[in-house]
Formats: structure tokens, C-alpha cells, sequence
């Protein structure tokens, strides 16, 4: 199978000023994201969708694609992604390229351990799934309702980790890992969709940076490498 892998990267990012170009582990934010996606060799084609010159110049320095300027109604503070996902695979098609499948990485979680990029992959294509997405297990016990609180578990019979049988571990959904057949994400317009897989990732690779604080933190997995 061929992938096209997509980093959408919007300017005028207001949480923190010029994020995706921030410096972090000593790269700007993007090119972890960029470096992952090159190093993997079933994936064709890394481009990068933004709507700003300037992180246009910094993605092809680090190696991506940034054939065309997104346009401006696809750079709005309400933008969801899949419209950014179609309009990049729909330039791609017009220009001979049909990528059997789209990877979305997003840059906001640029901290994916060596390997995992390529196994999740690896597992899209073993399962025969039409899609995917990146997941961390959660052990958290969740309520919702402030004013008339609901637990959304049994709070009385409160159960351990180690007695949650694996059918009934929850997951979170990480940000980090999106795969989707074109042909699919062409007709549903959905990220998601068809036979769907999940691809569990380690705790401090399903981190999203939103504000200064997570660069910090995320700053600190880094520097440690490949962790145990």
C-alpha cells in the first residue's frame, strides 16, 4: 500500500503564539512530525497544509511537501480536519498521485516513539481495517454532570486496574495516529469509518500540546529519548 501522510498546520494558532513552529527538543514543533513520516518507508508522500509562509518554509526545510497554499476558508479558527484531509487528497489525485491510504499526524503530538509510526501501520494493514486511529489506555474513573454528578463507572463496586478484563478497558483517543483508505474518507468525509482498529500507544506519546505547560512536559519526554 501506498500513504499519503497529512500534518495540517494552521497559522495564527491564539493558546500559544506561533506553535507549530515553536522550537521544542531542538526543532520546531512540525518537524518532529515531519522526521517521523520520512523515515517510513510505505509512506509516498509527506505534505504539509497550511495556510502560513512561514511555517511553509520551515516543513520544506525539514523535507515535507507543501505543493499548494491552503485556502483561507480552510484556515479558520472552526475548521474541522477532515475538510483540510480532502481538500490535500483531491490535489493530490488532480496531480496523478492516489494514495491507497491517508496518515494524519498531527503536529500538536510530535513525541511518537521510534517504531511507532511504522506499527501502526503495520497493524492497519494486518487487521484489514479501513481505518484507525492512536489510543491510550485509561485506568481514570470519569463523571460527568456537575450539578447532578454521574458516575460513568460502578462506584460501588469500585473495580482495580488488574481486575478490568481486556474487552472492558476503556481507551482514550490520543490525537496522535489517524490512518483512513482514501476511498473511504473520500465518501464519508470522515476520518473514521468501515472496519475500525485501534493502535495503543505508551502514555507520554499521547500527549497534545495546547499550551506552554505541555511543552514543558512534552519537552521533558523527549529529552529522554526511547524510555523504557
Amino acid at each position: 500500500m501506498q500513504y499519503l501522510a497529512i500534518i495540517p498546520a494552521r497559522g495564527g494558532s491564539k493558546g500559544v503564539p506561533g506553535k507549530n513552529i515553536r522550537e521544542i527538543g531542538g526543532k520546531p514543533l512540525i518537524a518532529w512530525s515531519i522526521g517521523q513520516a520520512k523515515a517510513v518507508s510505505a509512506i509516498a508522500r509527506v505534505a504539509v497544509s497550511t495556510d502560513d509562509p512561514v511555517i511553509a518554509a520551515v516543513a520544506r526545510e525539514y523535507g515535507a511537501e507543501v505543493p499548494f497554499q491552503r485556502p483561507e476558508a480552510l484556515a479558520r479558527d472552526t475548521t474541522p480536519t477532515e475538510p483540510v484531509m480532502l481538500h490535500a487528497v483531491d490535489w493530490y489525485q488532480k496531480n496523478g498521485f492516489i494514495p491507497d491510504a491517508v496518515i494524519l499526524l498531527q503536529p500538536t503530538s510530535p513525541w511518537r516513539r521510534p517504531g511507532s509510526l511504522a506499527a501502526a501501520i503495520a497493524r492497519f494493514e494486518q487487521t484489514m481495517a479501513d481505518s484507525l486511529l492512536g489510543v491510550c489506555e485509561n485506568h481514570h474513573f470519569f463523571w460527568k454532570n456537575e450539578d447532578q454528578p454521574e458516575a460513568l463507572y460502578d462506584f460501588r463496586n469500585r473495580p482495580r486496574r488488574q481486575d478490568i478484563s481486556r474487552e472492558d478497558r476503556w481507551y482514550r483517543e490520543n490525537g496522535s495516529i489517524y490512518i483512513t483508505r482514501t476511498r473511504l474518507l473520500m465518501d464519508g468525509g470522515n476520518r473514521l469509518g468501515g472496519k475500525i482498529a485501534m493502535y495503543p500507544m505508551q502514555e507520554d506519546e499521547s500527549w497534545e500540546i495546547d499550551s506552554l505547560a505541555d511543552f514543558a512536559i512534552v519537552a521533558a519526554f523527549i529529552s529522554h529519548g526511547d524510555m523504557p
